[in-house]
């Protein structure tokens, strides 16, 4: 498994933002199935995964895939801020940002600062 890296909580928050803004602007991909074969094709510009996804074996694929593939991602520490920040009322182990929407920017100046922590 990928080395799993200490998120600040100022970017775990602007991933949540950015996937608000994709959610109302963009597209999204929710669920691990869905951002599995979003990375997959290359598609995703920024993978948002849930810490405390149990059991870990659910997401553990996705950061080595992420790397594979070189597609950002980033964990954040709540399923449930996941799911509200896709708009769902149920928590959600992974999102993958497909059309960043008005959110581009945000995106990546997420990638620079993630690829600088690892």
């Amino acid at each position: 498994m990928a080395a799993k890296f200490d998120v600040p909580e100022e970017l775990a928050n602007k991933a949540l933002e950015s996937v608000e803004l994709a959610r109302d602007t963009g597209k999204l991909k929710k669920g691990t199935n869905e951002v599995t074969k979003a990375i997959e094709r290359g598609i995703t510009k920024l993978a948002v995964i849930a810490e405390d996804v149990s059991p870990a074996e659910v997401i553990a694929h996705l950061a080595p895939l992420c790397e594979e593939k070189n597609t950002p991602y980033i964990f954040v520490k709540q399923q449930k801020e996941l799911g509200a920040a896709c708009g769902i009322g149920v928590a959600c182990a992974a999102v993958a940002i497909i059309d960043t929407g008005k959110g581009s920017e945000l995106v990546e100046d997420i990638a620079q600062k993630i690829s600088a922590l690892k």
